[in-house]
């Protein structure tokens, strides 16, 4: 089946590269200019991933994350200015699951989109139902409950629910950390994890205010504490 990606840039250079190249790795595209018009039809039409850059007019790309947020867990990849580290910090807190600093290359783009689409539908032998205590996690349907109630996580959200709990009670580094979200072979910086956690807390404490189960030791790394 034939996966959708939309790109969102208002830098008509880039639409034009970028999905010539995405539609020779067999890829459907579909570019918007603008924020506005990418919210308009990818609410009609949801693509499997969107590509955004930040610095858009009419609607950047943090409102339309935003926007898109109350609507679905659609993978997301952002598109960074070089230096703007603030930038890359806001959008993974608001649940992007990857970024991408201009000016980048094709192929590494390529590369993230797989990996995030990979993430996304594992294969059959990956699929997997963890249960610890209050938590329930079914791969096969992207599924994460909280003592009986649906908790809405991104792919990468997902991914770091699911390496802790695996396990629970052992404290797992960054560095594994990123490994069981983003591949052996991806590169983010230890600050990109950190930001994943917080927003899997926050998610968690808006269906139960006294969940406690993901732990930090500073220094080390995170844990499951749940039974």
């Amino acid at each position: 089946m034939v996966q959708t990606i939309a790109l969102v840039d208002d830098d008509r250079n880039i639409l034009t590269s970028v999905s010539m190249t995405l539609e020779a790795e067999g890829f459907k595209v579909l570019t918007y200019k603008d924020g506005e018009e990418a919210l308009r039809e990818m609410t009609r039409n949801p693509p499997d991933l969107a590509v955004l850059d930040i610095k858009m007019p009419r609607m950047d790309g943090m409102e339309l994350l935003d926007e898109l947020r109350k609507r679905s867990e659609l993978p997301v990849i952002f598109l960074t200015s070089k230096d703007d580290e603030i930038d890359e910090a806001m959008g993974l807190r608001m649940g992007a699951d990857d970024y991408i600093k201009k000016p980048f290359s094709q192929r590494l783009l390529i590369e993230r989109i797989r990996a995030v689409l990979r993430r996304k539908d594992p294969a059959p032998a990956a699929q997997e139902i963890v249960q610890r205590g209050d938590l329930m996690l079914d791969s096969s349907r992207h599924l994460c409950t909280w003592k009986g109630k649906h908790v809405n996580l991104t792919v990468t959200e997902f991914l770091l629910i699911q390496a802790l709990a695996r396990n629970p009670g052992h404290v797992k580094s960054r560095d594994q950390l990123i490994d069981a979200a983003y591949g052996e072979h991806i590169y983010v910086d230890d600050r990109t994890i950190d930001s994943h956690i917080k927003r899997l807390r926050r998610k968690f404490r808006e269906t139960d205010k006294e969940f406690s189960a993901i732990e930090t030791l500073y220094g080390v790394g995170y844990r499951y504490s749940g039974e």
